[in-house]
């Protein structure tokens, strides 16, 4: 928390409570939707911050680069408590979120767009992610764990 709070106040940010509450909820969460974190603040009582606050929050820290930001299959806008390049599993049933380590696949991309013009853009970056489905029902999943 020490990090972050240094994080922030490099940004130009003070470590108010609220920020503070919904960075451990991210820390908690992995990646969450601003109403996901809100409902995990609110479960666990202490610092009340309401949906939109969460969502401003999330916003200008995804804005910074200290988190990241995706769209899920329905348009609602997912935080991603890593902002680096990583690779992610997005569950098509569940709609959640998981990180892939693949660190050859993640270089191979690296290398292969390095360089690259796309004609009339500039590439920014790129984000990978594999769309799937749980293979067993979660009752046979959570007996065999």
């Amino acid at each position: 928390m020490v990090q972050f709070k240094r994080l922030l106040k490099d940004k130009g940010l003070k470590s108010t409570p609220q920020r503070v509450a919904v960075h451990e909820a991210m820390l908690a969460l992995g990646h969450a939707s601003a109403d996901g974190v809100a409902a995990y603040l609110a479960e666990r009582g202490g610092t009340t911050v309401s949906p939109a606050s969460v969502y401003n929050i999330l916003s200008v820290l995804a804005d910074l680069r200290i988190y990241g930001r995706r769209s899920s299959q329905g348009g609602k806008m997912v935080f991603d408590v890593r902002s680096d390049a990583h690779l992610h599993l997005y569950d098509t049933r569940d709609q959640r979120w998981r990180d892939l380590e693949d660190e050859e696949l993640l270089a191979w991309v690296e290398a292969h767009f390095k360089g690259r013009r796309f004609r009339g853009f500039k590439l920014d970056g790129f984000e990978i992610q594999l769309l799937c489905h749980p293979t067993r029902r979660a009752g046979t999943a959570k007996k065999q764990q």
